[in-house]
């Protein structure tokens, strides 16, 4: 097997760093941005698509990101998956994976190292010209990595509070509505957003918004209105009108998962590996 390079150290990136390794490939993850840096970690990840495409595709990579998500939480280790019961006010009860993206993240590179790759921070001006494969997984940094400018920011709010006993996700993502509502807890915290705002950059949240969004969250679960806020972040999703997931001679490109990169991540790794 050969030497593969993954630019890009979110959530896709790593995933397909761990397959990879798995599929017996020298892998070493080179990035401008750290794992817990990146959007990833602002995500609260509920699996569940959105803002992705194409539909087909998108449901076979989320099948197999759900199938991944239930072997992990079957097994053991520290890697914050959990399935989790809650209310989506468009298909009802559901169940669900969550993933605690601030335990999460570090398992992936754990992984990565114990499987023998490498993780580099690097400020790339273009993709390497070494190795025998390199995969593009730079999210918005694909608009000058892989010249493509139909990848957009789409800005996600998201407020993080004390964990109030709640045990269950919600989710209002109804076509046709304002920004998404979810509430999303973790084991010693909720994650409660949010907002998609095509085609901001900046990262500094607003106050109005962060309002907004508790008042949105509190008519679904009330106990939120009362809870002590932690912090609040925001996240530039790397929006496109469908996923690339392509070879192009010695590169494969795999971006534009949008609002989808977990739930998607383990389905589009396993592409990677046969593209490879």
């Amino acid at each position: 097997m050969g030497r593969v390079i993954v630019v890009g150290a979110g959530v896709v990136g790593l995933t397909c760093a761990v397959r990879l390794l798995e599929a017996g490939h020298r892998v070493d993850v080179v990035a401008r941005d750290l794992p817990l840096e990146t959007t990833s970690a602002v995500a609260a990840a509920l699996v569940h698509p959105y803002r992705a495409g194409p539909a087909d595709l998108v449901e076979r990579w989320t099948a197999a990101s759900e199938a991944a998500f239930a072997e992990l939480v079957a097994g053991s280790g520290d890697h914050g998956v959990r399935l989790l019961s809650g209310t989506d006010l468009e298909r009802g009860e559901i169940v669900a994976p969550v993933v605690d993206m601030s335990r999460y993240l570090p398992w992936l590179v754990a992984r990565v190292e114990h499987l023998g790759g490498t993780l580099t921070r690097l400020n790339l001006p273009a993709l390497p010209d070494h190795g025998d494969l390199v995969v593009n997984c730079s999210g918005l940094g694909a608009r000058l990595l892989g010249a493509d400018r139909t990848v957009l920011p789409v800005a996600g709010q998201v407020v993080v509070v004390e964990q109030v006993g709640l045990e269950r996700f919600w989710l209002d993502a109804r076509p046709g509505g304002p920004s998404p509502t979810y509430v999303v807890p973790r084991e010693s915290e909720i994650v409660v957003g949010g907002t998609d705002d095509d085609g901001e950059w900046s990262r500094t949240p607003s106050p109005e918004v962060a309002a907004d969004i508790l008042r949105r969250a509190s008519a679904l679960v009330p106990d939120l209105a009362t809870a002590r806020v932690l912090r609040h972040k925001v996240g530039l999703r790397p929006g496109r009108p469908t996923v690339r997931l392509e070879r192009v001679g010695r590169v494969v490109h795999c971006y534009g998962h949008g609002g989808a990169g977990v739930t998607l991540s383990w389905g589009c790794a396993d592409d990677v590996v046969a593209l490879a």
